[in-house]
């Protein structure tokens, strides 16, 4: 059986010249990719990740209002972003979250603009894609009052790229989250998330490129693609001492559930 992978977070229509987005999709193709989800992070790009995905049948999307523009969330912006979030190949909400590191919008706003996007995923019965960076604490409030307001067997959402804590990834799973692992699990200095990887449990976790960001070793430094998630299985499976083949099989079935393709 052909091994098959999905890229389970990526920003297809970000600029990655001179390559275009069929070249992308295409060479990841060739290694094992099968599927992908192109991420929302803003009210500007809404219409271009949507048109991402509706020009290849192989790509999802979400859309969402990312912490560091969480200032942009009005309750027109929130009308804009139900109505994006109905769309037949949106499957999520997300990118949303707290960012504590960058601050690039006040912390008590950030908090407001994800309750408002943590609503909004109740309403629509969709999963969420969390950013979390520095604010475990306030974030794992917000997430335990969300998942409190869910259907028992709904999935609340996921981690996307993990560095957080090991206390906080297992507050999260035991919530219902899945954990999302990107290229950081091959950089050197990645020790910490390397031994979450091999604690959590495989059937939770999800892997992504975040492309155009954290290209994994060998090609850190240069931009990322979704071709590179096969880089993030391999050293996954290294991890957790399992065939690639095991976990290309695992974290594949868990995007599809997750994404409901």
């Amino acid at each position: 059986m052909q091994i098959q992978l999905i890229d389970s977070h990526c920003h297809l229509h970000y600029d990655y010249s001179p390559k275009s987005i069929s070249d992308l999709i295409k060479e990841a193709q060739q290694v094992g990719v099968s599927h992908f989800i192109t991420i929302g992070t803003d009210l500007e790009t809404l219409d271009s990740v949507q048109k991402v995905s509706e020009e290849f049948d192989c790509v999802f999307h979400t859309v969402g209002v990312h912490p560091h523009d969480a200032s942009q969330i009005t309750s027109e912006s929130m009308e804009t972003l139900e109505k994006a979030a109905r769309h037949p190949k949106c499957r999520a909400i997300g990118e949303i979250g707290l960012d504590y590191h960058y601050d690039h919008s006040p912390r008590d706003t950030q908090i407001d603009g994800l309750k408002k996007q943590l609503n909004l995923a109740v309403q629509l019965k969709l999963p969420v894609i969390i950013h979390s960076r520095e604010g475990e604490e306030d974030l794992l409030k917000e997430l335990s009052t969300y998942v409190d307001q869910l259907p028992e067997n709904q999935i609340p959402g996921v981690i996307h790229c993990f560095t957080g804590s090991l206390e906080f990834g297992k507050a999260c799973l035991k919530l219902g989250f899945y954990i999302s692992f990107s290229g950081i699990l091959t950089f050197k200095n990645a020790q910490d998330i390397r031994v979450a990887a091999e604690q959590f449990p495989l059937e939770r976790i999800l892997i992504e490129t975040d492309s155009p960001y954290l290209a994994p070793i060998p090609h850190r430094g240069k931009k990322c693609e979704p071709s590179m998630v096969r880089l993030t299985a391999q050293k996954l499976a290294e991890i957790k001492n399992l065939p690639f083949e095991k976990v290309a099989e695992v974290t594949t079935a868990n995007s599809k559930r997750f994404f409901q393709i």
